[in-house]
């Protein structure tokens, strides 16, 4: 099929390839010449696909073809527009970006006094009226509650403290520019020009505001193509509105839509189980997957004791297939609801030394001496950037403590300038304490010196030069006890430089940090041969040959809250999710009880388990002779597992 004018809506069920229908529009929209490289542009969610979507496309797009084309996340997009639109926004050169750490810090700042629950609450409701592309004063027109009302203030007075220090936090690269699209008729004249053709993946995890930036973008022509899957819509929590794809009929009447039913990674029987449980959400274009590929080994599902028991009988039969079957560690995925369901699997795959990698560990860049390092970073692009200014200076110390810090802070107010300005200018220092000036002027000085040279050098070179000359290696080598541990550690910075090779020479600090703001916590996240422990929702878009999949009981999957609101219908879909992630087998297991506040409690069997096909089920009990068979087989191959212990 041919659509290369007007909108084009695909639906991609589970599997079916929907990078690589995203890949050959691109080759065929180059090709025909309809369209430059350099006026298409693609839209991710992640930096790991719009890498992967990179690679592919070069791979099927040769030579010159392929320059000035675009292809990143929503929020880079939203960067880009800022860095070359910056006045339009209200914004200097060099603006910072700040992380959730340091929104939240400003957040807390705001609200003295308040509790922590209370200073999350307010962060997220400030959060939610971004996502919707509402400034601070539609906000509080919109607000419907004295708590969204309070909310609305804060966003005002937290946004004025953004001006203040030239940042924009993480929701501003959408919402900024979706404002100024919708306002200023030029610029969005120049936009359309610049991108002529559209293309976004995973669209139905769109929120209000990034679905407004693709409207304004495409125009009312909609030279677009989009594509997604309704039933893996799994982030509603973050602000993703599956009701776009609907919103995008009305806005467009001559939308075509296309759906891919056939899937390229699951058997047959997964596949059934699939169907038939999405079939019980509602749909305005229902899909129904369907394979090539065997039937497969039926689903097993497992009824434990607890926990525990789960765990164990997990572990068990990853070492029974990684060890007798030879089954490589990195094709076994175990999925749960929440992060805290990983500690007992984690004791059980250690008991057997089974190697795993747990996604969403401590992240690299929210190690302590990268967080320092990108605070330099940002110092040397916005000298108004404050809470970087604060960091920055303190890592390592200089003889700055928190009361000069404070009389600084007093000293910038009443000159209304930022502390960083005011830590160059001699009258204020002149009222610190001598060994507060004499570390603030060493500090100036080699701020200057990594300046001067951010134009000169590569922007792995700056950073390297940073890690040297800030004294943060010297720092790092007095806080370790040991030679290995210094080593990890600078071994962080090493890597921070290594994100930056081949970059351009003379890349600005900004641009460095700017980067580095928008890579997601996994964007690293490379477990290697070994087990992955994962969330539900982490795993959207992968796939494993072996699935195990724990917690299926009524108040984990689905989750409490769905039950006691009766919205069942995203928990289902990350079931879904959870389910498609199976090339080859998968587990369902529950456990019957569990402790709570040291009192053993009932469990139910989720109800979704209800909702699969019994004939595709194979249940603990079911078939005792088969039952036995196995119980025999892994009996077998534990004994010569633990005769190999021993012999170790």
């Amino acid at each position: 099929m041919l659509h290369d004018q007007g909108p084009l809506l695909v639906l991609a069920g589970a599997g079916s390839g929907k990078t690589r229908v995203i890949v050959e529009k691109i080759a065929h929209l180059v090709a025909s010449g309809r369209y430059p490289a350099r006026r298409i542009a693609a839209i991710t969610f992640t930096n790991k696909s719009a890498r992967e979507m990179r690679e592919r496309v070069a791979r099927r797009i040769k030579g010159e073809a392929a320059e000035g084309l675009t292809i990143c996340t929503f929020h880079a997009l939203g960067l880009r527009f800022l860095q070359i639109e910056h006045a339009a926004a209200g914004l200097k050169r060099g603006f910072s970006i700040f992380d959730a750490d340091d929104s939240a810090a400003q957040v807390k700042d705001l609200m003295p006094g308040a509790k922590p629950d209370a200073v999350d609450d307010a962060k997220n409701l400030v959060s939610r009226a971004k996502n919707a592309g509402l400034s601070p004063e539609q906000a509080l027109a919109a607000a419907r509650s004295t708590r969204e009302m309070e909310a609305a203030r804060l966003y005002a007075r937290y946004q004025a403290r953004l001006a203040a220090f030239n940042a924009v936090d993480f929701d501003d690269l959408i919402r900024l520019p979706v404002q100024i699209l919708e306002q200023d008729a030029q610029i969005v004249s120049a936009w359309r020009e610049r991108i002529g053709y559209l293309l976004v993946d995973e669209c139905q995890d769109t929120n209000d505001a990034q679905y407004r930036l693709l409207k304004a973008i495409a125009g009312p022509r909609g030279n677009f193509t989009c594509v997604g899957d309704d039933d893996q819509s799994i982030y509603a929590w973050r602000g993703a509105n599956p009701e776009n794809l609907q919103q995008m009929e009305r806005d467009y009447p001559a939308l075509r839509v296309v759906k891919l039913e056939q899937n390229y990674r699951c058997s047959n029987r997964v596949l059934r189980a699939a169907n038939a449980l999405i079939a019980h959400n509602p749909h305005q274009h229902p899909k129904k997957l369907w394979s090539e590929q065997a039937d497969g080994e039926r689903i097993r599902v497992w009824e434990c004791r607890d926990g525990e028991h789960e765990a164990e009988k997990v572990a068990a039969e990853i070492s029974f297939l990684g060890t007798s079957k030879q089954v490589p560690w990195s094709e076994f995925c175990i999925l749960f609801r929440g992060n805290h369901q990983s500690r007992p699997l984690e004791k059980a795959l250690q008991l057997l030394r089974v190697p795993y990698h747990l996604t969403g560990g401590t992240a690299f860049l929210e190690r302590q001496e990268v967080k320092d390092a990108l605070s330099w970073l940002r110092v040397i692009a916005n000298p108004e950037d404050d809470a970087a200014f604060l960091r920055a200076v303190q890592s390592p110390r200089r003889e700055v403590g928190a009361t000069s810090l404070a009389k600084l802070a007093e000293l910038a107010a009443g000159r209304h300038m930022p502390m960083s300005r005011a830590a160059q200018s001699l009258g204020a220092l002149q009222q610190l304490p001598p060994r507060a000036a004499n570390g603030l002027g060493a500090f100036n000085d080699i701020i200057a010196d990594l300046r001067g040279h951010a134009g000169q050098l590569s922007a792995a070179d700056l950073v390297r030069r940073l890690a040297d000359k800030s004294g943060l290696l010297a720092d790092l080598r007095g806080q370790c006890k040991d030679e290995a541990s210094f080593q990890r550690r600078r071994a962080n910075l090493d890597e921070l430089a290594e994100w930056f090779e081949g970059g351009p020479r003379g890349a600005s600090a900004g641009d460095l940090a700017a980067q580095l703001a928008l890579l997601s916590r996994n964007d690293k996240d490379d477990g290697g041969n070994q087990v992955r422990l994962m969330s539900l929702h982490a795993a959207k878009g992968l796939e494993f040959g072996y699935v195990f999949i724990v917690g299926c009981e009524d108040g984990t999957l689905p989750h409490e809250a769905a039950l006691e609101e009766g919205s069942l219908e995203e928990e289902r879909r990350l079931m879904y999710v959870g389910i498609t992630r199976a090339k080859t087998q998968l587990w369902l297991s529950y456990s019957r009880q569990t402790q709570r506040f040291r009192e053993k409690v009932r469990l139910k069997p989720s109800r979704f388990l209800d909702e699969l096909p019994a004939a595709e089920l194979q249940r603990d009990g079911a078939d005792p002779v088969a039952d036995a068979a196995r119980r025999k087989e892994r009996a077998t191959a534990s004994f010569a597992a633990i005769q190999a212990l021993l012999e170790d």
